[in-house]
């Protein structure tokens, strides 16, 4: 299985345009190796192939690095099994990264990875919802890929993400949602796909906020 997440990785990475050494394909394997050692307990991604695993989630988390400069720092909202952030922590030495992550179980995997992957000088796992707590003041960019109820959290999450730069993935419902709370947003369709996009942009505050919270 590693063999064919390796040559599924080499093969795409064009068609994502991206550039990836021989030793980072081998540390993302890695990486993908962890992920399957400790799926069937803590259900950290659905079922797929190798392949699938290295385009829906390798790959296409890492078109996240062609909008983070050298040495961003950006937060991961609801990582999981460490998607987008784990990919691209690997990829670029220069990031670093605060993977806000919830559920305990998937918190303790994620310190696990990022100890095996030997990232964790870049990498602060936070245990706790994002509403929780402040983000961090030096977060430069806040990306999210599969956040529970994502669509349900949109306004919470915009507002908690202030000035930063906005990386989210997700489908056509996902835009109108940020849009109906007055994000303004590039997309941009992932390779091989019709309906799953990166979507870049930035929180404007509505009047219907100003009015909520009392301020003119």
């Amino acid at each position: 299985m590693r063999e064919e997440f390796i040559n599924a990785i080499k093969s795409k990475r064009d068609a994502f345009r991206l550039e990836l050494s021989d030793e980072t394909v081998d540390r993302l394997a890695d990486y993908y190796d962890l992920v399957q050692e400790h799926n069937p307990i803590l259900h950290l991604v659905g079922p797929c192939s190798p392949e699938e695993f290295a385009t829906r989630h390798i790959l296409e988390s890492l078109t996240l690095l062609n909008h983070l400069p050298e040495g961003a720092r950006f937060a991961d909202i609801g990582p999981g099994a460490g998607l987008p952030s784990i990919p691209c922590l690997i990829a670029r030495e220069d990031l670093r990264a605060v993977l806000i992550e919830s559920k305990e179980k998937k918190s303790a995997f994620l310190l696990t990875a990022i100890q095996a992957l030997k990232i964790e000088e870049r990498a602060e796992i936070v245990t706790r919802q994002f509403s929780e707590i402040k983000k961090p003041i030096e977060v430069q960019f806040v990306t999210c890929r599969a956040l529970d109820k994502f669509t349900e959290k949109i306004r919470a999450l915009t507002k908690w993400s202030g000035k930063s730069t906005l990386l989210f993935f997700g489908g056509p419902t996902l835009g109108y949602e940020m849009r109906k709370f007055g994000v303004k947003f590039k997309e941009l369709l992932m390779p091989a796909s019709e309906r799953r996009f990166l979507f870049v942009g930035s929180y404007t505050p509505l009047a219907q906020d100003h009015r909520s919270t009392g301020r003119r």
